[in-house]
């Protein structure tokens, strides 16, 4: 409703008698001071309370704001600042003339902790995004807070969370009786009470897994076997007779209480509205779940899986859309130059500044699988180098890593990343071993930039392992120094000593520090790399590349 200007005549300074005076002269004049006079904001109507100087303020005030909902305050929780004496009739003569102004009915506005993006689904076919699991909201954008992906209603969530804090009121309510009983007693100690009170509530729970039927009967088997074939894998299991009714509530109210606390972070904004909605991507031949959110446009974002091409890395909202794609795309490998080849395994050295578009979306690819990464659109200052496995549609995407082109801290690597459907087959190390290599070249000792993640970690330790103990097991020498190990291995001095202290094999004896070489490490390592043979090794030979120019 716009905002009416004040008459000349009228007064800022009239009480309440003349304002709401049984005859009604003019009804929107009066309807608008009401508004003035009783418009309250949400820290002024706190000021209130603690103090009796805002009655004047509010007295002075031309234009107060609205209340929090946008409405005019109704009589119930407000109380006219204009005048100090309100009478009980004067009251209800004002909610009367709110109520025919129409001021009452106008609806009401979120609050912002309320709010939400009404253009977001739920990725459960058939659902509305109405309601949630745990019964405290109205709309919900996750499984994890569909109703209908745990083959509840609404209205059964509700139900549910209403028993679930009478409940815990009841236990509450219990347990001070139970105190305030022994101590007026004074006879038993509180760890005893304490315990008593345990054992009854182990005996009813002994008592409730009892009644429980463990074999399920014909027609419950048929029915999950139905559920399943008929829904798949977009509705939960049905999980009734599975395990006691007392477990089966338990892991309800664990399900409510994560929910509530993913809606929490949502809400505080730790968690994007559809943030988490990208669940899998069809990637080639293989459909990968993700791990971790990754900043697509919103329109990408709220879907519940993403179609890639496998050789330009474009994302699509359908099977259809890309397979139209598949048909048009002229790319069978990575753009940039092939500086790597031995086998099937290709490596190709991409420059961020002259293929911007192939390396934005190969980070936001990567961000689905890696925690702390932050770079996606500023690629321009980094080369990429992409290792491929070709067959005869072309060349796949095993991983990649990254690395600054001036990097001042000798950086060899910015981002690295395996596939997940490669790892746990040796193409970490032999990426890790090729930007050690490239190191080499530049007669520069590098190390990866932090932090890494916890696979990359695990990796680097691994890689600095296995390089340690075959340099010791090749070193024929009586005394060995950290600097030679590193000039000969490209690897950092502080990931060498890190490594050493690790294995047990750095020492301090005499004032002088000790590398011991410990055989059985040695021996250890010499079968593993016997078992695992050389296919996945990294030929310094086959490297075709010099240092760009500028680094």
């Amino acid at each position: 409703m716009p905002r009416r200007k004040r008459n000349a005549g009228s007064s800022s300074e009239g009480t309440e008698d003349s304002d709401f005076s049984a005859e009604h002269t003019d009804s929107s004049e009066s309807d608008v001071h009401t508004v003035r006079n009783t418009r309250l904001t949400r820290s002024s109507l706190r000021l209130s309370r603690n103090s009796q100087d805002i009655k004047q303020s509010a007295d002075h005030d031309e234009s107060p704001p609205r209340t929090p909902t946008g409405n005019a305050p109704s009589s119930e929780s407000d109380i006219d600042m204009s005048s100090p004496n309100v009478s009980h009739d004067e009251s209800l003569a004002k909610e009367l003339s709110l109520k025919e102004s129409g001021l009452a009915h106008r609806p009401k506005r979120r609050r912002f902790h309320e709010s939400y993006n009404f253009n977001m689904k739920c990725p459960t076919p058939g659902c509305n995004s109405l309601g949630h699991l745990t019964g405290k909201h109205e709309r919900h954008f996750s499984i994890s807070g569909c109703p209908l992906y745990h083959n509840l209603s609404a209205d059964e969530c509700k139900v549910k969370a209403s028993s679930r804090d009478k409940n815990v009121e009841e236990r509450t309510l219990s347990q001070r009786q139970d105190e305030n009983r022994h101590s007026a007693r004074q006879q038993l100690p509180s760890l005893q009470a304490q315990t008593e009170r345990q054992l009854r509530y182990k005996e009813k729970v002994t008592e409730m897994r009892r009644k429980r039927n463990s074999v399920p009967l014909k027609e419950q088997k048929d029915k999950y076997t139905e559920h399943r074939q008929t829904h798949g894998s977009s509705r939960e299991p049905l999980l009734e007779n599975i395990t006691s009714d007392y477990d089966l509530e338990l892991f309800r109210k664990a399900q409510a209480r994560s929910s509530d606390d993913l809606e929490k972070l949502r809400l505080q904004g730790q968690v994007t509205e559809g943030g988490n909605m990208i669940k899998a991507i069809v990637f080639g031949r293989y459909e990968l779940d993700t791990w971790y959110h990754s900043p697509y446009p919103e329109e990408y974002a709220r879907l519940g899986r993403l179609y890639m091409c496998e050789f330009c890395l474009k994302y699509m909202k359908s099977q259809t859309i890309l397979r139209r794609h598949m048909a048009k795309c002229v790319w069978k490998h990575p753009p940039g130059d092939e500086i790597y080849r031995k086998g099937a395994i290709s490596v190709f050295e991409v420059d961020g500044k002259k293929n911007k578009i192939y390396c934005q979306n190969l980070c936001l690819l990567a961000k689905l699988f890696l925690d702390h990464k932050t770079l996606y659109y500023d690629v321009e200052p980094f080369l990429f180098y992409v290792m491929t496995e070709a067959d005869n549609t072309g060349c796949h995407l095993v991983g990649y890593f990254s690395k600054e082109k001036n990097s001042f801290l000798n950086y060899n690597v910015s981002c690295i990343l395996t596939m997940p459907q490669y790892m746990r087959q040796g193409y970490g190390k032999m990426l890790i071993d090729f930007s050690y290599l490239l190191s080499k070249v530049e007669e520069k000792v590098g190390s990866p930039e932090r932090p890494l993640s916890d696979l990359g970690l695990i990796s680097y330790r691994s890689y600095w392992k296995e390089v340690l103990l075959r340099y010791l097991h090749t070193f024929q020498g009586k005394e060995i120094s950290i600097k030679e190990i590193s000039q000969e291995t490209a690897v950092n001095p502080v990931d060498i000593v890190s490594t050493l202290q690790s294995l047990q094999m750095l020492k301090y004896w005499k004032g002088k520090h000790l590398i011991l070489k410990r055989q059985d490490l040695i021996d250890d390592w010499k079968t593993k790399e016997a078992k695992r043979g050389s296919s996945k090794t990294i030929d310094p030979t086959a490297l075709k590349w010099s240092p760009p120019k500028g680094t």
